[in-house]
């Protein structure tokens, strides 16, 4: 017998700042999984603001993170992900015993023009395309 979730997985984005990397992150998965998965995302040391940078490449793409807060990674949300994106947070990224955890080495869009930021955006998407796949999700 096959057993199947009754919940959608949950996939927690952590940088330092959660202004840029793990912003965009987290859009790209709720805009290519459709529901089916759900995205968290916090940093370390939260920004004030997101990227502008990095919100303007995400409605470039048709993705407004315009409205988003920078947060931190919280303990619930630590344990409620069934895998964990750590991007350039190193010591301050958090850990759990028993997550599935990845870690990206994605460019940190923080005062980078905006052809760079679209590169990180577009690296990003790849990545969480790869990540759907390895959860038996195909992009919506």
């Amino acid at each position: 017998m096959t057993l199947v979730p009754t919940e959608p997985p949950t996939v927690l984005f952590v940088c330092v700042h959660n202004a840029g990397r793990s912003q965009m992150a987290a859009a790209w998965l709720e805009h290519l999984a459709d529901g089916r998965v759900r995205a968290l995302s916090g940093g370390s040391e939260p920004a004030k603001a997101v990227n502008p940078a990095a919100v303007a490449a995400m409605a470039e793409v048709g993705i407004d993170i315009s409205g988003h807060t920078p947060q931190p990674w919280t303990e619930a949300g630590l344990r409620s992900a069934d895998v964990v994106v750590t991007m350039g947070c190193g010591d301050a990224c958090p850990f759990y015993p028993g997550k599935r955890y990845e870690d990206w080495e994605v460019a940190d869009p923080a005062g980078r023009p905006i052809e760079e930021v679209r590169a990180t955006r577009d690296d990003i998407e790849s990545r969480v395309r790869h990540l759907l796949d390895t959860l038996g999700l195909s992009p919506a």
